[in-house]
């Protein structure tokens, strides 16, 4: 049998609240949770309601397509449930030709050549 362990330090279990204090105060900050507590918890294309349970499918868009642009007052957020965000990107691709670099989008170069053995073919 496997010895038991033994419960943790108070200093290291300490360590560990404080350091889940300080991400939940990080994730706080981000504009995603900003966008959380600014807008109802509804889709904006379908306008699916969200609750906690499944809040994770909720996605914040960013309407003029730049990330870095988040304004304090959230004017260039939208939230979308993730079917529509992702309709919303194709969308997007499809009017400016820019498609996501996706794994499945990117073909692998030609390695054969077909000429090959062509120039000895043709000495004989």
């Amino acid at each position: 049998m496997s010895p038991k362990s033994s419960p943790a330090p108070s200093s290291t279990l300490d360590r560990i609240v404080a350091q889940a204090r300080r991400d939940a105060e990080q994730r706080e900050k981000g504009y995603r949770e900003r966008a959380l507590k600014m807008y109802p918890w509804v889709c904006g294309r379908c306008s699916r309601e969200f609750t906690r349970a499944n809040l994770v499918e909720l996605t914040v868009h960013h309407r003029n397509h730049n990330h870095d642009d988040n304004p304090a007052d959230g004017s260039n957020w939208e939230l979308l449930c993730v079917y529509c965000h992702d309709n919303e990107h194709s969308r997007y691709g499809d009017h400016t030709g820019v498609a996501a670099n996706r794994a499945e989008d990117q073909v692998a170069a030609a390695t054969a050549n077909p000429f090959a053995g062509l120039k000895d073919l043709l000495k004989r």
